[in-house]
């Protein structure tokens, strides 16, 4: 990806993590698997490691928490977006770092921050890269790393189950969005930071912490992860040709030249909607609600960097 000309603050200072603990997903696959993990940790020199695997992500913010308790200084999470996202909810506000080995089907945030879906690479990004704190994202009482949002969006997420995007990979999301292409417009309401931006229909509401979202798509230009805002966008798109138009600007130009996708940034929103729709945080679906709080949580989270990281 592309890299921004705006300056960044130096690296913090990295010394060699002590107690260094492993989450992960054992479905997800990298390289040669969680075996050469263990053997490029022990390769390293890295004794005494904290091992947890689970079959699903949300099983992963119990062992975070058990390897904090044990005074892990690293934290190794294999897996996709989803996997990133549970453990970044227990990790926010600890400073402990995160050192993201990215194994799932669109590792979102790893591509944003530059993490190759290199093995050995991630591995040693997360033992010497740059510690670099992150912003994230609370919507509903639960963090988020990438993204989150409802409507077209979070009906996208739903449908990409497991096994779709098992057979499918990063199609799955074309797939879905085909499916749904039609966006059911909702009645919405939109205040940032107190006050009213949007009333009207709209097919999706999106908040962004960085760049590019769900399909590799360069929803929010502008955006940084260290900036202390969420980027906020809402689409009145409807129907596949209005929907083909919005995307196709985001692809080839900034998502703003589309007159079906407004964009703005804020600190904290308040969306209603007038059915409930399902929402998704970092390709994660929830439960349908009618009411959206979101905030920024600058700072939140430490994150293992390439020194090239923009």
């Amino acid at each position: 990806m592309s890299t921004s000309a705006t300056a960044v603050a130096p690296p913090e200072t990295v010394t060699r993590p002590g107690r260094v603990a492993v989450v992960a997903h054992r479905r997800k696959n990298l390289g040669g698997g969680l075996d050469e993990l263990r053997a490029t940790l022990a390769a390293a020199g890295v004794e005494d490691v904290l091992w947890y695997e689970v079959s699903k992500s949300r099983k992963a913010r119990k062992k975070v928490s058990k390897a904090l308790k044990k005074d892990a200084e690293l934290v190794f999470v294999w897996g996709g977006d989803g996997m990133v996202q549970r453990c970044a909810d227990t990790l926010a506000g600890t400073g402990t770092p995160m050192a993201i080995l990215p194994a799932g089907t669109a590792n979102l945030l790893a591509a944003n921050v530059d993490i190759p879906e290199n093995l050995a690479e991630a591995v040693r990004i997360g033992l010497c890269g740059r510690r670099r704190r992150l912003d994230l994202g609370r919507l509903n009482g639960e963090h988020f790393a990438v993204m989150a949002g409802a409507g077209f969006d979070g009906d996208l997420i739903r449908e990409a189950d497991r096994e779709l995007k098992g057979r499918l990979g990063r199609l799955a999301y074309v797939w879905t969005g085909l499916r749904h292409v039609r966006g059911e417009l909702t009645h919405t309401r939109i205040r940032v930071d107190g006050v009213t931006w949007f009333d009207g229909e709209a097919s999706c509401v999106l908040f962004g912490n960085v760049g590019t979202i769900t399909g590799g798509i360069p929803a929010f230009d502008d955006a940084r992860p260290d900036d202390g805002c969420l980027e906020v966008g809402v689409s009145t798109a409807s129907g596949a040709i209005e929907w083909a138009r919005a995307l196709g600007r985001m692809a080839v130009g900034r998502s703003t030249d589309s007159p079906f996708i407004r964009i703005t940034r804020g600190h904290r929103v308040t969306v209603r909607l007038d059915v409930p729709r399902t929402y998704e945080l970092d390709g994660g679906a929830r439960a349908a609600t009618r009411k959206l709080k979101v905030r920024s949580v600058p700072g939140a989270l430490t994150v293992c960097c390439p020194e090239s990281a923009a």
